[in-house]
């Protein structure tokens, strides 16, 4: 279904064109708008057609559609596609320790060993951890659980890809995990990134299926400049 979802996304007026408001499949519902201080938003949505439990996820940053994903009632990741890359990606087979956000909210750590497969990059593995801090925010009246997790990717051959390790959200009545404050590191580099919520919008508000990210984007615009 990812193929599918992608190709009526891509071709949304909404994403085309930069529209003001975003334009969801037939049979989709979105309950959030996140601002991320990345420069980069995510509509949180379910669709109709999908296993109870399931919502998908749409980022856009200031150029348009950068990722469209989806999750199980378990906050396991099932599929995704990359816009900047092209690829896409699945849960396979190989999952030894599936992700649980039940046993994270109960027992406030969770690990995951698991295998994604792609066309496009083949087999990775994903080894890993979630534990909450205890610490919690509120934005927009919405409270969020921090995490700190730490994750290895592998590719086939067992080689390391590259790993990160950082703090993140959750939201136990949306049943999802946030972005927050990580650090990246690959055999040629290491970088960090912040996307950190900054603003919710729900039905009915100010900004709700916006394709204009509000936060950030002067800084990031600053920093490529020559």
């Amino acid at each position: 279904m990812i193929r599918a979802l992608v190709l009526i996304l891509m071709a949304s007026p909404a994403v085309a064109q930069q529209a003001p408001t975003f334009s969801l499949p037939q049979g989709c519902t979105a309950y959030v708008t996140v601002q991320m201080r990345s420069c980069t938003l995510s509509h949180h949505f379910r669709c109709e057609a999908d296993p109870e439990g399931y919502q998908r996820r749409v980022d856009l940053n200031q150029d348009g559609l950068t990722y469209v994903g989806s999750i199980d009632a378990e906050a396991q990741w099932i599929e995704s596609f990359h816009a900047l890359s092209g690829h896409t990606e699945r849960l396979g087979p190989g999952n030894t320790d599936p992700a649980s956000f039940s046993e994270l909210v109960a027992k406030g750590v969770d690990s995951y060993d698991f295998e994604t497969t792609s066309p496009e990059i083949g087999t990775q593995r994903f080894v890993g951890e979630d534990r909450l801090t205890g610490r919690t925010v509120t934005v927009n009246g919405v409270t969020l659980e921090e995490t700190e997790y730490h994750i290895t990717a592998y590719a086939e051959d067992g080689s390391e890809q590259w790993t990160s390790a950082g703090h993140e959200f959750i939201n136990r009545e949306w049943r999802t995990f946030l972005s927050g404050v990580s650090h990246i590191t690959t055999p040629s580099d290491s970088f960090d990134d912040d996307d950190t919520p900054m603003s919710f919008a729900f039905p009915g508000d100010p900004g709700f299926l916006t394709t204009q990210p509000k936060f950030g984007c002067g800084a990031i615009m600053s920093k490529r400049a020559p």
